[in-house]
C-alpha cells in the first residue's frame, strides 16, 4: 500500500513520518526528489539542480513529479518498489498534486495532517527561515481543500510529537484505510 501525507507547512509532517518509520521498520519512507541543497530541510530527500532534475525527468525516472514553493519535487519509481513487497510506502507529497498521483498510483491512500494556526505559525517561526510576512503568507494558503469525493483520513497533530506519532500510526492500519 502506498500513502501519501499531504497538509500544510508547519503541520508536522515530518517529524511524523521520522517518527512513524522509526516506530514501524516495516514502513518505507519514499526519498523525494527536491531541486534544492539536501542540507535545507528535516526529511531524507535528494537535492538536485533543475538541470539534474530535468534529465531524471526526461529519463523516466519518476512516478509522480509536481511543483510547488518554486521548487521541483519528485517520487522515483525506485522508491515505490517496496510496495511491492508488501511494505507500506509513505511520502510527503503536495495537496495540489493529489490529482495526478491518484492517476499515477492506483490505490494510493491520502493522509492529511493538519494543526490549528496558531500552532503552524508557532511551528514555521520556530524554523528561523521565513519572516512573518512569509509566514502569514503560508498559513493563508493552508487551506485544507483536496479533490471531491477523495477517501482521505486527518490526523490532527496538535499536541506532542509522540502522541502525533501515534495518531498517524493509527491512520496507517489497515482498518482505518
Amino acid at each position: 500500500m502506498i500513502f501519501a501525507v499531504v497538509g500544510p507547512s508547519g503541520a508536522g509532517k515530518d517529524t511524523l513520518l521520522a517518527g512513524a518509520v522509526q516506530a514501524d521498520p516495516r514502513l518505507h519512507w519514499a526519498r523525494r526528489v527536491v531541486t534544492r541543497t539536501s542540507q535545507a530541510g528535516h526529511e531524507p530527500f535528494d537535492g538536485v539542480d533543475e538541470a539534474a532534475f530535468a534529465r531524471r525527468l526526461a529519463a523516466g525516472e519518476f512516478a509522480l513529479h509536481w511543483q510547488a514553493h518554486n521548487l521541483s519535487y519528485a517520487i522515483p519509481h525506485a522508491e515505490l518498489a517496496p510496495s511491492r513487497a508488501g511494505r507500506p510506502v509513505i511520502f510527503n507529497g503536495s495537496r495540489q498534486a493529489i490529482g495526478a498521483a491518484l492517476a499515477a498510483l492506483p490505490g494510493l491512500r491520502v493522509i492529511r495532517i493538519c494543526a490549528p494556526s496558531r500552532v503552524l505559525a508557532e511551528r514555521l517561526a520556530a524554523r528561523g527561515r521565513e519572516s512573518r510576512e512569509e509566514i502569514e503568507a503560508r498559513l493563508v494558503r493552508a487551506a485544507y481543500d483536496l479533490p471531491e469525493g477523495l477517501d482521505v483520513v486527518d490526523v490532527v497533530n496538535d499536541a506532542t510529537p509522540a502522541e502525533g506519532i501515534a495518531r498517524l500510526l493509527a491512520a496507517l492500519q489497515p482498518a482505518r484505510v
